[in-house]
Parts: C-alpha cells; sequence; structure tokens
C-alpha cells in the first residue's frame, strides 16, 4: 500500500488557480508546438530547399531534446526548486519560438528547435510536481486533469492550426503563436508560483545524467530511424546497441550513488510502478492510432486529407473533454477504479476497429475514435494523480518527469511497435501500391495486437493499491 506524502497546504486565496493557469498554459504551448510544425513541414522544405532527410529532423530533435531531458530538469528542480526552474524554462521555450520564427536556414530552424525543446522539457517535466505541491491531495485529481485538457486541446488544434497559420501568414507564424502567451505568462508566473521550499542541497549526478540522456535518446533514435530505414539496418542496431550499454551503465552508477539522478526505490511503491507501467501501455495504444488511422482513412476508405485531418480530431476533442471530469472522480473515489475502467475502454476501442472497411463512412469510425478518447481520458487524470501522489515530496520533480517519459517513449515505441506489425501484415512495403482491403486489414491487425497490451496494463491497474487502502 502507498502511502500518499502530498504536503496538504496550499497557497493563501486563489493562487493555486493562478498556478493552474501557468502550468495549463506552459502545457498547452508545449504540446501544440509538438503537433503544430507537422502540417508545416512540406511548406518548409519548399522554401528552405532541405531534403525529407534533413527536414525530419525539425520533429525529431524536438522528440529526442525534450525525452533526454526531463529526468534532468525533475532532479534539478528537486535539488534548486521547482518555481526557479520553471520560470527559467519557460524564457527558453519563447525565446526558442521567437529564434525558430526568424531561422534563416534549416539548419538554424533545427538548432533553435533543440533549444526551443529544452525549454519544453522543463514545462513537461516540473508541471505536475508544481500543481501537487499546489493544490490540497483531495483536489489533485482535478488540477491534474485539467492540465491534462489543456495538452489534448494543444494537440488537437495543433494540425488544423499550423496549416491554417502556414497558408495565410507563413510557416514562421507557427512559432510566433506562442510569443503573446508567454508574454502574459511570464510575469503571471511570478505571481502565481509560491517561492520555493526545498530540502538541504544534494549533490547533482552528472554521470547518470549523461548515461541516462545517451540511453533514451539512443532508444528514441533506434525505433524512430527503424520506421524509416528498416530494423536491421546498421544505424538502428547501433543505436538500440548504445541505449542498452548506456541502460546499463545508468542502473550500474545510479544503485552506487548516494545521491542518484534517479531513486530506483520509487519503484518499490507499487502503486508508483504500476501506474508508470500502465501509463506507457496507454500512450503507446493511443500512438499507434493517430499513426495509422491517417493511411487507412486516405488509402483505404479514400478520404481527402483534410476530411481524414477533421475525422480524427475526435479522439483529442473528447480526450480534453473527460480528462478533467475524470480528475474530478478520481479525487472522490480514488484512482484505480476509474484508471483501470479507461485502459478496459481503450482496450474494447481498439477491438472495434475490427468493424471497419473500405466503405466504412464517417458515422461508423467517428463513435469508435471517440470511445478512445473516452478511454484515454478517462485514463490519464487519475494515474497521474496516483503516480504524484505516491512520490514523496522531495521527489516530485523527479516523479513528474518520468510521468513525462512515460508518455514519450511510449508514443515512440508505439509507433515503432504498431508500423513494424502494420507492414508486416501488407503483401507490399510501399503503402501506396497495397490494396484498400490490405491496408484495413493490416490496420487492425496492428491495433488488435496494442490492445493486449493494454489488457495487460488494465490488469496492472487494477492489481494496485489506493493510497488510502480503496
Amino acid at each position: 500500500m502507498s502511502i500518499d506524502n502530498t504536503p496538504q497546504i496550499s497557497p493563501a486565496g486563489n493562487n493555486k488557480w493562478w498556478t493552474l493557469a501557468v502550468v495549463g498554459a506552459g502545457t498547452f504551448m508545449s504540446a501544440l508546438t509538438g503537433s503544430v510544425v507537422n502540417t508545416a513541414l512540406p511548406v518548409i522544405g519548399e522554401s528552405t530547399g532541405a531534403s525529407d532527410a534533413t527536414l525530419q529532423w525539425v520533429v525529431l530533435i524536438y522528440l529526442l531534446t525534450t525525452s533526454s531531458l526531463l529526468l534532468v530538469f525533475g532532479r534539478l528542480a528537486d535539488i534548486y526548486g521547482q518555481r526557479k526552474i520553471y520560470i527559467s524554462g519557460l524564457g527558453v521555450f519563447v525565446s526558442g519560438s521567437v529564434l525558430c520564427g526568424f531561422a534563416p536556414n534549416i539548419e538554424a530552424l533545427i538548432g533553435f528547435r533543440a533549444l526551443q525543446a529544452l525549454g519544453a522539457a522543463i514545462l513537461f517535466a516540473i508541471g505536475p510536481a508544481i500543481l501537487t505541491a499546489a493544490f490540497p491531495g483531495q483536489q489533485r485529481g482535478r488540477a491534474l486533469g485539467l492540465q491534462a485538457t489543456m495538452t489534448y486541446i494543444g494537440l488537437a488544434t495543433g494540425p488544423a492550426l499550423g496549416g491554417f497559420l502556414t497558408h495565410a501568414f507563413g510557416w514562421p507564424s507557427i512559432f510566433f503563436v506562442n510569443v503573446p502567451i508567454g508574454v502574459i505568462i511570464l510575469p503571471l508566473s511570478l505571481y502565481a508560483l509560491k517561492p520555493d521550499v526545498t530540502p538541504a542541497r544534494q549533490p547533482f549526478d552528472p554521470v547518470g545524467a549523461v548515461t541516462l540522456a545517451v540511453a533514451l535518446t539512443s532508444l528514441l533514435l533506434g525505433f524512430n530511424q527503424a520506421l524509416r530505414l528498416g530494423w536491421g539496418n546498421p544505424v538502428v542496431i547501433t543505436a538500440l546497441g548504445i541505449s542498452l550499454i548506456a541502460f546499463t551503465a545508468f542502473i550500474f552508477v545510479e544503485l552506487k550513488m548516494a545521491h542518484p539522478m534517479l531513486d530506483m526505490t520509487l519503484f518499490r511503491n507499487r502503486v508508483f510502478a504500476a501506474s508508470t507501467l500502465a501509463a506507457f501501455l496507454n500512450y503507446m495504444a493511443s500512438s499507434s492510432v493517430s499513426y495509422l488511422m491517417p493511411f487507412y482513412l486516405q488509402r483505404a476508405a479514400g478520404y481527402r486529407v483534410d476530411t481524414a485531418g477533421l475525422i480524427l480530431i475526435t479522439t483529442p476533442a473528447v480526450m480534453a473533454v473527460v480528462a478533467g471530469p475524470a480528475g474530478w472522480i478520481s479525487d472522490h473515489i480514488g484512482h484505480r477504479l476509474p484508471a483501470t475502467a479507461g485502459m478496459i475502454i481503450t482496450a474494447g476501442a481498439l477491438l472495434f476497429l475490427r468493424v471497419l472497411s473500405p466503405d466504412s463512412s464517417a458515422v461508423t469510425i467517428v463513435p469508435i475514435l471517440a470511445l478512445l478518447g473516452l478511454g484515454v481520458g478517462l485514463f490519464t487524470s487519475p494515474n497521474n494523480s496516483a503516480i504524484m501522489g505516491s512520490a514523496p515530496r522531495e521527489r516530485q520533480g523527479v516523479a513528474g518527469a518520468i510521468l513525462a517519459a512515460a508518455r514519450n517513449v511510449g508514443f515512440t515505441i508505439g509507433v515503432a511497435v504498431a508500423v513494424m506489425i502494420y507492414l508486416s501484415r501488407l503483401n507490399t512495403t510501399d503503402t501506396q501500391l497495397a490494396s484498400p482491403a490490405d491496408i484495413t486489414n493490416a490496420m487492425q491487425y496492428a491495433t488488435t495486437a496494442i490492445a493486449f497490451l493494454v489488457v495487460i496494463g488494465a490488469v496492472v491497474s487494477a492489481l494496485r493499491c489506493e493510497p488510502n487502502g480503496r
């Protein structure tokens, strides 16, 4: 049984809601920036003359930088204070966004995207910890649920907003959109975020930070490039081999350190360990659908790209609606029941995709995607609350970073695994030559396989206990 170590004292007056506004805005910007770029990539390529191989790094550098630095900044926040690190992250993120908009060439844009991602890593890692400290335990699920809502709104609006801004004002405008938000929340954060109260200073673990960064970067790079180059490519094999060696070195170092980068004892807590694993599996599921469904909608069902985009908004839109109420529910009945129900609904939605055919209409497709959004939305807020509530106060920054890492790694591995299964079922490796029936069958085969992983996640979720024994 876990113990809820979350401090029960929140800032006086309405500061906690201003804190939620600051963290929610930072979350929205980070999520929006992660999704808004994809739509503009073809235009960026035409404008800069970049090849497809170079262009992919505009997206990839953001993923690799955020993922590799999450735990670093989570640990730094635990040592030096959440407020100062978070405000610094806001400044870096907004500055990186401005520089991206003024980038004179593709190389500069990739470099400035890395700077922008550095700020995003801070926002992703520390945001949940700040909310956990600002809200009493009985309101934690609601606060984290509203933060999740801002994430899903950013993800849902990103592609459409990116297309509109790029068409109307040019591709630099997709980066400048963060500037007015940042100008508002940077001074607000100075007022809203309560002063840091940190424990006695502990030494930072640079060896652990480097080995973990290398391990995560190599892992994500290997899985990402496997989609383009194939699993047998030397680049992929080398990246995954380096990741394995670095992870082994990281664990060895951390077990020997008095003040490690990642306190392995966190995973002795059944709630924390089970919630983290369940989050990873749930993010694998949602990412597999978001990647494969466009192939089904456009190449099998014959929808235009704009219509397919509107259909795909269904899932994040429902997630945004459900996440807040799900957090409120978990505050009243505990996290295990709603989170487990969300996992079961997610698995059911993946299996319901089997009813689709190349002739399926939006009337059939949209309810299934809405069911997926319901499942993920119902799961996320209670599960996030479980992770943050089961971590001790002095490890809140690292706990939030682990939560964000589970999302990023789950997204990347989920896409890689789903595509590997998808391509294995096609009669050709060129999906443009595959028949509509073959594409539909391959999509269903991959999502059904992922559904079984989600069922495992549901079992894991059900077997954890509540902090109060429920």
